[in-house]
């Protein structure tokens, strides 16, 4: 029996039916329900535990600053574990989570990170370079090989030889794997992870992981095997740190971390820069005002100018904004009973804290459908208003360094050709695995 006082109110939809909807139509899925619930509403699971969605600013506050021991956030991302490994910070709790925060956060931050600057643009002017001009291309697939050309240098320090032809094919045909929408549907329904070999979309998917596995293992063992202690990848510094009892990383953990930071850390980037392309040419003025800053800066710019432009990183917030990549933050199971803006939570219910909403409560942002980049030269948000990389203890730890390479990729592309949608139509945001995303097929055309 439900025990159903004092949670907020919420539809009485089919748990299969809500799932559908939820990977056909995100979007819709939140829209359709806060407008008839508000900040605030209730769905029940499979086996009638609540889950509750939030968007309030005060409720997400509550939520990020609560003392962990409130909830288990690391149990409620297990879908993960066939992908991640169990040693992955997403999947950590407690004491292990914040100790292996600790050790990674660093790795991402300050002049580590102004030493990749070059690499981004260098891999960027390689793919923007195989660009013929005139001809449509998929914006989409030219950012994806930007992204992981870019963290297969800085997370590996892979940047040419037969490890890299190896493995970057393996990469592409596994996110695109389980970024298609059969098997995006499988972290939702556990039926479809089965394994039928080879040729079964499941079986595919954990041999091209196995695949994997075997060149970072390989790769990890070369490593430790080097002398080389200057090298600056990030898989070299995560070797190279120690945890307070002066223990290394295992070669499990390091493989676990390696792979959450390429599946964190490819798609998203992917994703913000193919739509803050889109934006910058559907509407005219922005890309009109972008390109009139960027006029303002040398022939070769310190990379630390072009990242502090106001407009340019306007345009990237209001980019993560409006189509949030992820639409929620990491979801949070209550394991001692918490109250959040006047509802007493029990044990077990699935918090889900919405980044989309949050960023869609017209109280917040004015006409949020809209696409304007001054909102954010106007006013400063909240981390509970504007949290596009999660909030809390479980914020990403690579939201610096994904902004930093969003700004630098626009910069250095728009600095050099005018980029043009084929189509000028309005798209809509589809699901890509967990991230919501431009339609697949999206052309655009780039001249000098």
């Amino acid at each position: 029996m439900r025990a159903t006082n004092n949670l907020p109110d919420g539809p009485k939809m089919p748990v299969f039916l809500r799932r559908m909807k939820f990977i056909f139509q995100p979007l819709e899925y939140a829209d359709d329900f806060a407008k008839e619930y508000g900040d605030s509403f209730t769905l029940w699971s499979g086996n009638d535990s609540p889950i509750i969605y939030f968007s309030h600013p005060q409720a997400l506050q509550q939520i990020f600053n609560a003392d962990s021991s409130h909830f288990s956030a690391g149990r409620g991302n297990r879908g993960l574990q066939f992908l991640l490994g169990s040693n992955s910070l997403i999947l950590l709790d407690g004491d292990r989570h914040q100790r292996q925060r600790q050790l990674l956060t660093p790795r991402f931050h300050g002049d580590r990170m102004r030493a990749y600057a070059e690499t981004i643009r260098e891999i960027t002017h390689q793919v923007s370079n195989e660009w013929k001009m005139g001809k449509p291309f998929n914006i989409r697939a030219s950012m994806q090989e930007i992204a992981l050309r870019v963290i297969l240098r800085v997370v590996f320090g892979l940047d040419e030889g037969s490890r890299l032809e190896k493995i970057r094919p393996l990469l592409s045909s596994l996110l695109d794997s389980i970024s298609s929408p059969l098997l995006s549907a499988g972290f939702s329904f556990p039926f479809v992870q089965k394994d039928f070999g080879a040729w079964s979309p499941w079986g595919r998917v954990l041999r091209l992981r196995q695949q994997i596995d075997e060149i970072i293992y390989a790769l990890i063992r070369e490593r430790r095997a080097q002398s080389d202690q200057n090298r600056q990848d990030i898989l070299s510094l995560m070797m190279s740190a120690r945890y307070e009892d002066g223990q290394p990383m295992t070669d499990e953990e390091l493989r676990d971390e390696l792979m959450s930071l390429m599946v964190a850390g490819h798609e998203t980037t992917a994703s913000a820069l193919t739509w803050a392309f889109y934006w910058i040419d559907y509407l005219p003025e922005v890309g009109d005002k972008l390109l009139k800053e960027l006029n303002t800066l040398s022939e070769n710019p310190d990379p630390t100018t072009v990242t502090k432009l106001p407009y340019l990183t306007a345009v990237c917030q209001e980019t993560l904004r409006i189509y949030p990549i992820a639409m929620n933050a990491f979801p949070r199971i209550v394991q001692l009973p918490i109250n959040i803006q006047g509802y007493t939570l029990p044990e077990g219910t699935l918090i889900i804290p919405s980044i989309y909403l949050a960023h869609h409560r017209e109280e917040t942002y004015p006409q949020s459908r809209q696409f304007k980049p001054e909102r954010f030269l106007e006013k400063q948000f909240s981390p509970y208003e504007y949290l596009p990389f999660g909030g809390g203890n479980r914020r990403c730890i690579g939201l610096a360094f994904a902004q930093y390479e969003m700004k630098l990729v626009l910069a250095t592309i728009l600095s050099r050709f005018q980029v043009s949608l084929v189509n000028r139509r309005p798209v809509r945001p589809v699901r890509r695995g967990l991230t919501v995303a431009t339609p697949p097929g999206m052309k655009m055309v780039a001249m000098p």
